[in-house]
């Protein structure tokens, strides 16, 4: 009998986390991270069966948005209402602040590249603007577009070469060649929606492009090119962000704000961001 694939269901219980719950991101062994577990400044733990956990308290005001994991397995944690990029040690749940930048507005979503370079949204809500910041791992901090549309969901492809950015509010993603020493050229659109909000993207390890549609309740999955592949129903209406894992990397998971849950749905390609890939593939 053949798995059923894109067909999303609940994960965890419905409210266990905030209306701000975002960043999914799996470690190692399976468990699954994301942002304001049972109240804000949280960052939740999932076990690979579906049990919650406060795994660590932000101090300082802190809360997170995007999480992604480096290749020695700490944490990093966009924080955006301090304006910095938190890191996590995950055996001693130490929290440490890798950069700092006051000129951000938040940093929102971040990506990671296979050397460890951050890219971070930084979108401006009530001006309906937005930045691309990057973030070097010894926490040195460069501003790489600005005057953009509401940043937000933001990745890079499997063979380390492009940036995808996306704009919430103007609902477009943009493509960017990325060099060897992290600059970003030629800028091009890959697509535009005349409808509904986007948030959160990530790829698979074939280049296809997970994006949650905020409002419409689905993942559109795009080709490299752009094109529309399929979209997945979601339950939920207002999803985030998503991320893959599963012992195959074939699972994704979708955090959803209005359900304040997490869902879940198989796919057919690893993604490009589970700690079980090859590390050259990460």
């Amino acid at each position: 009998m053949s798995e059923q694939l894109y067909q999303s269901r609940t994960f965890t219980a419905e409210h266990g986390f905030t209306e701000g719950i975002e960043g999914p991101a799996t470690d190692e062994e399976g468990n699954l991270y994301a942002v304001n577990y049972e109240r804000q400044h949280t960052i939740g733990r999932v076990t690979p069966n579906g049990v919650c956990s406060v795994f660590v308290e932000l101090p300082n005001g802190s809360v997170g948005n995007g999480i992604r994991f480096n290749r020695q397995g700490d944490m990093l944690i966009a924080d955006y209402t301090n304006h910095q990029i938190l890191k996590v040690d995950m055996a001693t749940r130490q929290v440490t602040v890798l950069a700092h930048e006051p000129s951000m507005s938040q940093p929102n979503d971040i990506c990671i590249t296979p050397d460890d370079v951050l890219f971070a949204s930084d979108p401006n809500w009530n001006e309906s603007t937005g930045a691309i910041w990057r973030i070097d791992p010894d926490g040195r901090v460069t501003l790489m577009e600005s005057g953009m549309g509401t940043t937000n969901g933001i990745e890079v492809s499997p063979d380390g070469k492009t940036l995808y950015v996306n704009e919430s509010v103007q609902r477009r993603i943009y493509r960017y060649d990325l060099t060897p020493d992290h600059e970003l050229r030629n800028k091009t659109l890959l697509i535009d929606f005349p409808d509904f909000g986007l948030d959160g993207m990530r790829c698979d390890l074939d280049g296809n492009l997970y994006v949650t549609r905020w409002g419409k309740g689905t993942v559109v999955k795009l080709s490299p090119k752009g094109e529309i592949v399929r979209e997945i129903e979601l339950i939920g209406k207002l999803c985030t962000n998503l991320t893959f894992g599963g012992k195959d990397g074939k699972t994704c998971y979708v955090t959803v704000a209005d359900r304040g849950n997490i869902e879940t749905f198989r796919v057919e390609t690893p993604g490009r961001c589970w700690r079980g890939a090859a590390r050259s593939n990460f």
